[in-house]
């Protein structure tokens, strides 16, 4: 088992916040559209299908899904939708990564950088720093839910690479192509998820505290708030004490 990172466990309570304003619904649809575009069947579409099962943890309504394929598919008006991945840095050094899902690149594009640049980070060159992080299958459990060797045995069993502790969650790390597999075997075991993605995961932490700390939680929280961002990710960490300093 490795990495504890208590910012883990703040941005899952914050991803669960977003969901009740419903904030979640519309990044999923944009990410359902997306995904379709390379086919609306999802057992042959894994991407589809992960953005499925994970509107379904949300409980969106089926038409809703059903609708955000067909116009992926292009059955449906509506979805002309670019992805853009945005590279950066924060406050501090912090590796940042934004992913955006847009129908207007030129209108994002200027706004991402000013958002950057209000909030004392700056935009990066194209790979600059994406070397820094991984794809990986990412699913979070809650700690009360399962202990740490019942988890353990059961993800390793299933394809899993890694288990981590951060904080009051479990993070359960495995190769995109076993993030189905892991997922259903938690999923048979009956154990509830916060979160179940597809995401860039940083190979490693960078401390932050004071200033920077303070800083680098502003310009995460500038960026989640945009329209047009679907995730954001970063190698920074933080202790809660700094994140309530900030409330």
């Amino acid at each position: 088992m490795s990495g504890h990172s208590k910012w883990a466990t703040i941005k899952h309570k914050k991803a669960a916040t977003d969901a009740k304003r419903g904030k979640i619904f519309t990044r999923l649809i944009k990410e359902i559209q997306i995904a379709a575009k390379s086919g609306g069947d999802p057992d042959g579409n894994p991407r589809l299908r992960t953005a499925i099962l994970a509107a379904k943890n949300v409980s969106m309504p089926s038409d809703n899904i059903k609708k955000a394929i067909m116009r992926g598919t292009g059955e449906l008006e509506g979805g002309q939708i670019d992805e853009i991945m945005f590279e950066g840095y924060g406050p501090g050094g912090a590796a940042v990564l934004v992913a955006v899902a847009t129908d207007n690149r030129n209108r994002t594009v200027s706004e991402i950088r000013h958002v950057f640049s209000k909030n004392g980070g700056n935009l990066g060159e194209q790979g600059s720093v994406a070397w820094m992080f991984d794809r990986k299958s990412q699913i979070v459990i809650e700690k009360d839910l399962a202990s740490e060797d019942q988890l353990m045995n059961l993800v390793l069993d299933a394809g899993a690479e890694d288990l981590k502790d951060s904080g009051d969650t479990w993070e359960v790390i495995s190769d995109p192509g076993m993030h189905d597999k892991v997922l259903e075997a938690i999923q048979n075991a009956k154990i509830e998820t916060v979160s179940a993605e597809v995401a860039m995961v940083p190979r490693n932490l960078v401390k932050l505290e004071g200033k920077n700390a303070q800083g680098m939680l502003k310009l995460n929280d500038a960026l989640e708030d945009h329209d047009d961002v679907q995730n954001v990710y970063s190698n920074f960490d933080v202790d809660e004490e700094e994140v309530a300093a900030l409330a």
